[in-house]
């Protein structure tokens, strides 16, 4: 029986690498041997330090020991039965952990393009644009809006470049970190501050006091609830992407009903599966979309990867994360051939 090196959280502050057995797909099953995977920071810190408070979501199902990653470029070994639309030699983007094999349903997965092959580090942030994709369209963009992205780390990266994508006029990305920030010019933001504060000066300047449409709250931070829902005009949105791991310590703002403001929650777990012509963007479509952009040069990763490292340097690519914040963004896993 083949054996899969994977990349195991054993319990809060402990991460073991493990070797375990793997078996044949089931008839609904593909075996994938990874290429690459992509740390999701927020997710997989909060797991590692257990940052949650014992009465939030995470608390539901970050159970230990817990497997990490769910951002995953692989080769299809072997196929189940039942599967057609995959076979074996296809490169996927599926929701596989930090693990050497793995065998996997197919209800987030697809086939990378040809044009991504050679590719496989900067298609493995899938999983997670498919996250920043679901959060957009949640908020039902428009053409022309002004959009305000508080918290610029990999989703708050993507969620600048997918506002672009969806014909928002004006971009203001903030953060504290300047390489963050200049980051996000570079990947098309049109203006970047440090403060919501600024944020909130830049947008009156740009809008006439009208405000930003729509402010994608990407930090996770408990206390930037309330002072982000400030940068929305009336009747604006804003939509929370990602779920703090300490909710009862978030609060709207004193205005919040006085101006007719709508908060939106997007959360993976939400698209329709399968797709369907009424409610068509399940996690296999976003997922072909996410590939065709990245495809064509209309999204870019490949200056979000900072940092790589072998899967037996998991704890130093952990810690670099956890020490070095400001200077880090994409941390790679490449897995052995």
């Amino acid at each position: 029986m083949r054996t899969s090196l994977n990349i195991v959280f054993a319990q809060p502050h402990k991460l073991e690498l493990r070797h375990e057995p793997i078996g044949d797909p089931a008839p609904d099953e593909i075996l994938i041997k990874t290429r690459r995977t992509l740390i999701s920071t927020g997710t997989e810190l909060n797991a590692l330090l257990q940052r949650y408070e014992p009465t939030s979501y995470q608390a539901t199902w970050m159970k230990y020991p817990f497997y990490p990653g769910y951002s995953n470029i692989g080769e299809v070994l072997a196929v189940g039965r039942d599967i057609t639309t995959f076979k074996p030699g296809d490169l996927a983007a599926t929701r596989v952990n930090h693990r050497q094999f793995s065998n996997t349903t197919i209800d987030r997965a697809a086939v990378l393009p040809p044009a991504l092959h050679g590719r496989e580090e900067e298609a493995a942030f899938c999983a997670i644009a498919c996250i920043v994709q679901n959060g957009i369209r949640a908020a039902e963009p428009t053409l022309g809006d002004v959009v305000a992205v508080v918290g610029l780390g990999l989703l708050g990266q993507l969620a600048v470049q997918y506002a672009l994508v969806a014909g928002a006029r004006y971009v203001v990305a903030i953060d504290p970190v300047q390489q963050r920030r200049n980051m996000a010019l570079a990947y098309g933001a049109t203006h970047a501050v440090s403060t919501i504060d600024e944020a909130k000066k830049l947008l009156a300047a740009l809008t006439r006091d009208r405000l930003a449409d729509t402010v994608y709250e990407i930090t996770g931070l408990p206390h930037v609830l309330a002072p982000a829902l400030g940068l929305c005009r009336k009747m604006g949105t804003l939509l929370l992407l990602g779920t703090s791991g300490n909710p009862s310590q978030q609060h709207l703002s004193a205005d919040f009903v006085a101006r007719g403001l709508k908060i939106i929650s997007a959360h993976d777990a939400t698209p329709p599966s399968p797709g369907t012509n009424r409610d068509y963007w399940s996690h296999p479509h976003m997922s072909e979309l996410f590939l065709d952009l990245l495809a064509t040069g209309r999204l870019r990763t490949k200056g979000l990867i900072t940092h790589r490292f072998k899967p037996t340097e998991a704890q130093a690519a952990y810690d670099v994360l956890i020490n070095d914040s400001p200077n880090t963004m994409g941390v790679i896993f490449e897995w052995p051939e």
